[in-house]
Formats: C-alpha cells, structure tokens, sequence
C-alpha cells in the first residue's frame, strides 16, 4: 500500500458524494471520513517510528517538466495524517443537527479538501505540494462564499486574495529553487542539497514565509481570520481553524527552514518576535470580544503565535511542543466552535452579554464546555498543557536580540495566562449567574451533539494523561530534521 490511497480516497468519496441526495449525502460522508481514518490507522499499525520514509510512491507525472507524483509518510506527516483523519469525520458528526441547501456540494468540498490537505502533508515534490496548497484553498472559498454568514462574499474576497498572494510568493520560490537544482526537477530532497549563498537564501526565505505567515496566520497577516472564521460556516470554520491552518504551520517545519537555512538564521529571530507579537496582540483583542466566536478566532491567532516560535526556536523542545500541540489546537478549537455553533442554533445569538445560566439547565453541556475550556486554557492533565510546557521550555532555549530565553518565555507564556483569563471570564458569563429569557429556552445536549463533545473531551484528557504515543511517532523525524539542517548552520556562509 502507498499513500496515494490516503490522497485519492477523498477525491473518489467527494465524487460519489455528490450522487447522493441530500439527506443521504452527510451519512455518506461520514461513511467514506470513517473509512479514511480506519486507512490512516492501518497505516499508523504498520509505521515504524524512525526517521525513514514508508509508504512511499514515486511516479512521473510530468517528467518533460521534471515534475513527479512524490509523496510519503514520515513521523512528521503521520501526525500531520492523524490530525485530518480524525478531525474530517469529527467536523461532519458537528454537522448532524443542520440542514444545508445543497448539502451534497457542502459535503463534497468537505472531503475534496480533506484530500489538498492530506496532499500538503506527504508530498515530496514542491509542485505536487503547491497543486496540493492550491486544492484546499478551493473548497473552503465555495464553502465560506455559499453557506457563509452576513458579508460573506467581501470577508471571502478579502481571504481568497491574502491565501492566494501569498500561494504566488511560495510559487516564485519553489519555481526558483527548481531552476537550481542540477537535474531541473522539484524533488525535495534535491531542494535540502542545494548550497544558495545567503542573498538568495534571504530570498527563498521571504517567499516561503509569507505564504506560510498568511496561511497560519502570524502578526501582521492575520486581519483576513477573525472575519472569515467569524462568518463562515461552522464547519468551515473548524477546517480552517483545526486543520488548514496546520498547513503553514508544516510547511515552515518542511519546506521553509530546511530550504533556506541561512536565510532562518538571519531572519529567524524577527519571525520569533512576530510569534510573540501575536500572541500578546491577539490576546488582549480576545478580552473585549462580546462575540464568542469571534473570542476563539482571536484565542487561535494567540496559540498559534506560541506554535510558531516554538518552531522557529529550532530545537528538539520546541518543535515537538508544535508537533503535538498541533493536534491539541485542532481538537480543542473544533471543540470550542462546535460549542458556540450549538449555543447560536439554540439561542440565535453568540452575544456573551446577553447570556448566562444555562448551566443550571443544561449539566452534561456544561461539563464538556468546561473541559474543553479546560484543555484550551492548558491545564495540567489535558491536552493542551502538554505542547504549551514543550513549545514554553523550547523558547526558553533561545536568545533573541540580546533578550535571553527567560524573557522571551516569559512574554510567550502571555498566552496561557491571558487566555486563562478570557476564557474563563467566557465561561462564567455563559454558563454561570442567572438564567434569563433568551437562555431560558436552551436545552442539554444529546444524540451526535453529545458524542462529538464526548470525542473531543475523551482526546484531551487521554492525550493530556499519555501524550506518549503521540510524541514517539515524530520524535525520530524530528531530531533527524533538525540535525540535518542544524549542520548546515555549522557550515553556514555570509
């Protein structure tokens, strides 16, 4: 078996999708999302965790143009794998209790753009990896621009033209380094051979950063999100929220720093202090957000922000903080939306101001709710404390401009604090105090409500007691990544 099951999988079922009528097409859906995750499972039952590549396939696809249909899985990919099988099928059980026109079509872009993603994560080939990049942009524009809130079309104008600018600065550097390599192909590890002097490292690096600085997104390229998570569809919001935005995330793990090592070197650290800038700045927003899904969007920039500079920290700590954390974020934001898609489809309102209560009438509500903030917040024994401490003890390894790893900690830590602030200051406004004439009416949760929420509350304690597992599948991958590169800087020239 190769990973083009795990690519073409999701193109078949997005197809077959569509043949089904609308009531039948979610069932369908989740059939082909459970099946795509049981093959990421047999794949994972047959991974070994080292540093090697498995289950891979290498085919021509264009060979006049050097470009081949390169794609496999690593540690690094496989919890790249894990992340969007398990959260797809996730994303449509949250779907269950709505009514969608066209719902076949909502369905369909979902597992098409399941398979960009998935693309993304094992391609080996840089244009296989920008066809991938592009595919998933695809799906989640027709799927924000058509069952999208108020303003939808302007706030998706405004997204499509931030991602696809900066797809087109990521084109021109991987075309460029395609022109470098001595046998004019796009193959990977033939982009990591190539000895560029500083300038042009410089370069590629700026191109790679600001696709993958939109895509995550990091201060001052974030102004596209808040909207678009704002008045996309649920579902919508959670693919780019607990997945697409892990695309930029990898894509600086993958395809940035090992391509221009000297240009990470000089410019490394101001990626850093934007990581950081971030995450004060958009946690400080989330305090007056009245709108609770607008407070997650701006809770995700923060958390993020610590992601990315435990990455650009380059070290054993902080990368594997951003691998697990990864698939903590994804869990716990899918979980946090799918909790305000239920508050607004009960109440028609996500004004925290005007509730309150409802935990008096709605208990099993209220423990998921809180143990999902829980896990946000980062609570010791949940899934989300385990990649802070990593991705905080990376950072702490740093020196930046004369400011040691202590300070830079310190100011990145922000985002536990304040987020534990915000977050529970949330929670108390929403479930605690008075109930009133617009919660009144609210009821507990049941049928596919209550096992998405179980899900997702059962992953973070689970993750958060035995992360284990989790961090041995990539730790191979990643200690071999950052050795390769790290003996470029050794023999780094200026």
């Amino acid at each position: 078996m190769t990973v083009s099951i795990l690519i073409f999988l999701p193109v078949i079922a997005a197809v077959l999708t569509l043949l089904f009528k609308n009531e039948m097409a979610k069932h369908a859906a989740m059939f082909f999302a459970v099946a795509e995750l049981a093959t990421a499972l047999y794949f994972l039952s047959g991974f070994v965790a080292d540093a090697s590549l498995q289950y891979s396939l290498d085919v021509p696809w264009v060979p006049q143009f050097g470009i081949y249909f390169k794609a496999g899985i690593d540690g690094i990919s496989m919890i790249m794998v894990l992340l969007t099988t398990v959260l797809v099928p996730l994303i449509i059980l949250t779907t269950y209790e709505h009514e969608y026109k066209n719902a076949r079509a909502f369905y369909a872009l979902i597992l098409f753009m399941q398979a960009g993603m998935l693309t993304v994560f094992t391609a080996l080939d840089g244009f296989l990896f920008y066809v991938g990049w592009e595919a998933a942009l695809i799906p989640i524009y027709f799927i924000c621009a058509l069952w999208g809130g108020e303003n939808r079309i302007r706030v998706n104008i405004k997204f499509f033209i931030y991602t696809f600018a900066g797809s087109i600065f990521m084109l021109i550097g991987i075309i460029y380094l395609y022109l470098q390599t001595p046998t004019k192909d796009y193959d990977l590890s033939h982009f990591y051979n190539l000895t560029l002097d500083a300038s042009h490292q410089g370069w590629v690096f700026g191109a790679f950063f600001l696709a993958f600085a939109i895509k995550m997104p990091i201060f001052p390229f974030h102004t596209w999100q808040p909207d678009t998570y704002t008045t996309a569809p649920s579902a919508g919001t959670m693919m780019l929220s607990g997945i697409m935005l892990k695309m930029g995330i990898y894509g600086v793990l993958r395809w940035l720093i090992p391509n221009a090592p000297i240009g990470f070197l000089a410019w490394g650290n101001w990626a850093i202090v934007l990581s950081v800038i971030g995450i004060v700045y958009a946690s400080i927003i989330a305090f007056k957000q009245t709108d609770g899904k607008r407070l997650v969007a701006y809770s995700s920039i923060a958390h993020v922000g610590l992601i990315a500079a435990g990455i650009f920290a380059w070290n054993i700590y902080g990368v594997q903080g951003a691998m697990i954390q990864m698939i903590s974020h994804g869990i716990n934001v899918v979980g946090m939306f799918f909790i305000w898609d239920i508050i607004s489809r009960r109440l028609n309102t996500r004004d925290i101001s005007q509730l309150g209560g409802i935990a008096k009438i709605a208990p099993k509500f209220a423990i998921t709710f809180l143990i999902v903030v829980l896990g946000t917040v980062a609570l010791p024994l949940t899934n989300g404390f385990v990649g802070e401490f990593l991705l905080l003890r990376g950072v702490l390894g740093i020196n930046i401009f004369n400011m040691s790893g202590i300070a830079t900690s310190a100011i990145a830590g922000t985002t536990i604090i304040l987020g534990a602030v915000y977050m529970l200051r949330m929670y108390k406004n929403v479930m605690q105090g008075e109930l009133n004439e617009t919660t009144s009416v609210f009821t507990d949760i049941k049928g596919s409500e209550r096992l998405a929420l179980g899900i997702i509350c059962a992953l973070i304690i689970v993750i958060g007691v035995y992360p284990q597992p989790l961090l041995h599948i990539s730790e191979a991958s990643v200690t071999n990544l950052i050795e390769t590169v790290s003996h470029k800087f050794v023999n780094a020239k200026f």
